[in-house]
């Protein structure tokens, strides 16, 4: 049989501008396996760990999916744009010459333990059966209740002004463009989501998983 068709984890670095589908539907063409599905979406703009799993591995993707999960990336100060991130538009600018690295790290405090927070409008979260962000694209108001989730640590790793460099430990079915939307609101000069790497879901690490090319590569030859 298949090893792929039996079952793997297998452990991806996702590549910017693919979405987590786009991987999943790769890995099926290239082993053959019927059951194939990733164990958390990073969205299209995120890059980092994707966790994919094959076979009777599928059936542990809920228990992944539950793992505590880490983060690197960048925020944008001074700017934000509706679906918290780059993929839409700046919509309005702000200020930010009077922000200090002690004024911004002093906030990081009231997003560190458990937190509230609204998925963004431009997110997969369904509603009345579609996804919010098919809505909001079409311009429909909507109004997405907030969560509890769990911040362990949010720590600012570095300035180059406006953007701010953090690592983030968090819970399941945190939104890391909530956040930084949510910090810009916190310090009135607006914020988005610049960069984002997902290094670790459990004890799973980026650093032991492989691209999307290597793997190509790898199943080619055995094939």
């Amino acid at each position: 049989m298949n090893v792929y068709e039996e079952g793997k984890v297998i452990l991806i670095d996702k590549p910017y501008h693919w979405t987590s589908f786009d991987v999943v539907k790769k890995i099926r063409n290239l082993t053959h396996a019927k059951k194939v599905g990733h164990a958390g979406t990073l969205d299209p703009l995120a890059t980092g760990l994707l966790i994919v799993c094959t076979g009777k591995f599928t059936k542990q993707i809920s228990l992944i999916q539950d793992a505590e999960k880490e983060y690197t990336g960048t925020i944008y100060m001074g700017a934000i744009t509706a679906s918290y991130d780059r993929e839409t538009a700046v919509d309005q600018t702000f200020d930010v010459a009077f922000l200090t690295e002690e004024l911004i790290k002093q906030t990081t405090e009231k997003f560190t333990g458990t937190i509230m927070q609204s998925p963004p409008l431009h997110s997969a979260v369904k509603v009345n059966g579609q996804r919010a962000y098919e809505m909001a694209r079409r311009g429909e108001q909507l109004v997405l209740q907030a969560k509890q989730v769990i911040v362990r640590e949010f720590e600012i790793t570095g300035y180059q002004m406006p953007l701010i460099h953090f690592r983030i430990v968090c819970s399941k079915g945190t939104y890391i463009r909530s956040l930084a939307n949510d910090f810009g609101k916190a310090l009135n000069v607006g914020a988005y989501l610049h960069d984002l790497c997902r290094t670790r879901i459990g004890d799973y690490l980026l650093k032991d998983a492989t691209t999307m090319d290597d793997f190509k590569v790898e199943e080619q030859v055995k094939n």
